[in-house]
């Protein structure tokens, strides 16, 4: 039986290694953080007693039933709505845009037929298919939408101008003609009731996985294993020999009160002049769980450096021809698999990792067992 080393213990590295552990294999997962989970884990905040996302929430939501099944089997997940808030010069308003923002926003009673018909009025008209954010923006919602609630919040979470951010970015940000605030439209949405770090440790439970913490994986190490799945960044396993690949990190500003600081999970701040991107209040996250006390985190994104953690593949267009050598020399690597976000070196939600990890298993098990 094969030896297999797991670099990485977020979802990716944990759905293959007990698929492969469930088989029969012994596994090794390298850490290299001080706890298992990557950017999901969770922790319970000693002061407040509140579940927090160290690294950012994170909202459970798919359509696929085998992920949604398969990730039932470690949590109870319960049912949560993530209903989004964006202040703009000083308003309130609801996200995604739909039609109470759009009402509110231009002091209408539009109807959802009115609301089409007033915004395509305002969308500016493109000979071409837009390429970029800002055109895609702007041919989708209109430049008073987009400035106020795109534009700002973009430059600050990217870094960079939304003329240089593709258009396909924005496609992943809903627009709705009805009152429908829920963020995501995915039939399967929930919270696990013990936290992302309470799943990831029962899907790690296995006699045949050992896992070690602070455990960083050297590429030469893959020379004592039959495998080896990487989810680390695919430009540092190449040692970076066609340049860094850009990333955007987070760093966070706590802010602790008694009872409850802005009464719901997450507000966005769009006005460019506001540093940080948004505001989040964890104990929101769990609305099942009633504490007294409360632990919010600003958010303030920037490029990602040497020693940071990196959160978003940025993926401009000048990282297109690195990322393309980088994917070729990955096909070329023998008896080593490439997986998530940062080893694919594109932005996935949590049900397309594990669906990806799932595949990825099975594929390893069809070819060696």
């Amino acid at each position: 039986m094969k030896s297999i080393a797991v670099v990485g213990s977020g979802f990716s590295g944990a759905v293959v290694a007990r698929k492969l552990a469930d088989k029969g294999y012994k596994v090794t997962v390298f850490e290299s953080r001080n706890h298992i989970g990557g950017n999901c884990y969770t922790y319970r905040d000693q002061e407040s007693g509140v579940l927090v996302h160290k690294y950012g929430p994170h909202i459970f939501h798919t359509d696929n039933f085998e992920v949604w099944n398969f990730i039932n089997q470690f949590d109870e997940f319960i049912p949560y709505t993530n209903k989004v808030k964006a202040v703009v010069n000083g308003n309130v308003y609801t996200l995604p845009i739909n039609l109470l923002t759009i009402n509110q926003f231009f002091g209408k009673n539009f109807n959802p037929k009115d609301a089409k018909i007033f915004l395509e009025n305002l969308t500016v008209k493109y000979i071409d298919t837009p390429i970029s954010f800002e055109s895609q923006a702007l041919s989708t919602v209109g430049k008073d939408l987009y400035e106020a609630f795109l534009k700002g919040y973009t430059k600050k979470q990217w870094g960079i101008d939304p003329n240089d951010i593709p258009a396909s970015v924005l496609k992943r940000l809903p627009i709705r003609f009805n009152y429908d605030d829920n963020y995501f439209s995915h039939q399967f949405q929930g919270m696990p009731k013990h936290g992302y770090t309470a799943v990831i440790n029962k899907i790690l439970e296995s006699n045949n996985i050992q896992i070690f913490l602070n455990q960083k994986f050297d590429k030469s190490d893959r020379n004592n294993f039959d495998y080896t799945f990487y989810s680390g960044p695919i430009d540092q396993w190449f040692n970076y020999s066609f340049g860094k690949l850009a990333y955007r990190t987070l760093d966070f500003e706590t802010i602790r009160e008694d009872g409850d600081f802005q009464g719901t999970a997450v507000i966005n701040y769009c006005d460019e002049n506001i540093p940080f991107t948004r505001i989040t209040e964890h104990k929101h996250f769990a609305p099942w769980e009633k504490q007294i006390k409360t632990i919010c985190f600003k958010e303030f994104s920037r490029n990602c450096e040497t020693n940071d953690i990196p959160f978003y593949p940025v993926r401009l267009v000048k990282d297109k021809a690195n990322l393309e050598a980088y994917l070729k020399l990955a096909k070329l690597e023998k008896n080593v698999s490439f997986m998530g976000r940062l080893g694919t070196y594109r932005y996935l939600d949590m049900d397309s990792t594990i669906l990806e990890a799932l595949s990825l298993a099975n594929k390893f098990l069809s070819k060696y067992s």
